[in-house]
């Protein structure tokens, strides 16, 4: 049954400032939540984020708006979309700075120009997922300006600044907060309730600006008119202390991107998907991986078919007699993997030309792949049965 409006998880406390709207139930549903550890000692060092001449609000404003986007993620299959914002960091490029958290689990990503209106399509051209950090890039717009870049090194308490955003998802004009720093190198601990997602996030900026649902990916300013954060996190439990990850990070993480050099945690563009869903596993037994995921949901589907969104999809019944590869738990509708016939409680064996020891191995290899490549599947039906396809894959939701 629909919801009516504004009767989902838009109650829940507030921590983390992006904004899911259910679609085709108009309920808003806030994807995160963002718990902050005890807070550090200051220590009085010179604001160079801060430095030079101080500028009235309404002058930092003017500098900073030209630059600030929103940002809509499309999560196919968890059937929701994500709103956030962003800001450019390279005019001629296009090159947008958001959170990574935003565009989690998107397999599309559109941009909005606030001044014009007008939307276009983002290519992700990659993201540092621990540290919260991805880029964009659209296709040139005439008169767009990339933000002025300051420097976090220094920033001291009561430092002023003002935070910009996509408040609440209603695009127009950016919302801003003011208030100033309170704190630095602070750890904050997030957590997606509704996929069980969860990060910790090092050395965050905190800040008594407001931060608000939709604001996550936007820039937070000080009093020189350049950017010295990227708003991440809003407080709950009555504080009003909102998180931001530092600019020199934030700027740090995005040239590691856009020059494409490879790191822990850091991906480039869009991953291969072959439309499966498998439990997050080292276990080579398929009855043990399924065991896994019953200690998970405490329930049980019935085998085969496929599903439209990764809510649906319970552990099956039955599975193919065989003892070791990759047991699928669901399959999306309209994949390669759903075309190819392949079913819940089925178990891979084979792929791209190497046998499959467990789910982590899958997922390896099918990451490693591009989408529209063609990839060799063999598995195990249910009944028993040894099958073998080609399977094209399609591009992967951003991880």
């Amino acid at each position: 049954m629909p919801r009516e409006p504004g009767l989902s998880r838009a109650l829940i406390p507030l921590l983390v400032a992006v904004l899911g709207i259910i679609l085709g139930t108009g309920g808003l549903a806030l994807l995160r939540k963002f718990t902050p550890e005890p807070p550090t000692t200051l220590a009085a060092t010179a604001a160079k984020g801060n430095a030079g001449k101080a500028l009235s609000q309404q002058a930092i404003e003017a500098r900073i708006e030209p630059s600030v986007v929103d940002v809509t993620a499309t999560l196919t299959y968890d059937d929701e979309t994500a709103s956030g914002t962003g800001f450019v960091v390279d005019a001629k490029k296009v090159l947008i700075v958001t959170n990574n958290h935003v565009i989690r689990d998107a397999t599309e990503v559109s941009v909005t120009i606030p001044a014009t209106g007008q939307s276009y399509t983002a290519r992700i051209v990659g993201a540092d997922v621990p540290a919260d950090i991805a880029v964009l890039e659209i296709k040139p717009v005439p008169g767009l300006k990339a933000a002025p870049i300051g420097d976090s090194a220094d920033l001291d308490a009561n430092d002023k600044v003002i935070s910009f955003g996509n408040q609440a998802g209603a695009g127009g004009s950016p919302a801003v907060g003011t208030g100033m720093i309170s704190g630095t190198a602070r750890t904050i601990q997030a957590a997606d309730g509704a996929s069980g997602f969860s990060e910790t996030l090092h050395n965050m900026l905190a800040t008594t600006a407001k931060i608000e649902p939709g604001d996550s990916g936007g820039p937070l300013a000080g009093t020189a008119g350049t950017v010295i954060g990227v708003d991440t996190a809003a407080g709950t439990g009555g504080t009003s202390t909102g998180y931001a990850i530092p600019i020199n990070a934030a700027m740090a993480a995005e040239r590691q991107i856009t020059e494409g050099r490879p790191a822990p945690g850091v991906t480039f563009g869009v991953n291969g998907f072959l439309g499966v869903v498998v439990g997050s596993s080292k276990a080579s037994s398929p009855a043990k991986q399924r065991a896994q995921e019953h200690r998970g949901t405490g329930a049980a589907g019935s085998p085969g078919g496929c599903v439209s969104t990764k809510s649906e999809v319970l552990p099956p019944t039955a599975i193919a007699p065989v003892r070791v590869g990759a047991l699928v738990i669901g399959v999306l509708c309209g994949t390669g993997a759903a075309s190819a016939g392949i079913a819940s409680g089925d178990v891979i064996t084979e792929a791209a030309g190497r046998r499959i020891g467990s789910p982590n191995e899958l997922t390896a290899i099918v990451n490693g792949s591009r989408p529209g490549s063609v990839v060799s599947v063999t598995w195990v039906s249910r009944s028993g049965t040894l099958r073998t396809s080609q399977v094209r894959l399609g591009a992967a939701p951003a991880i």
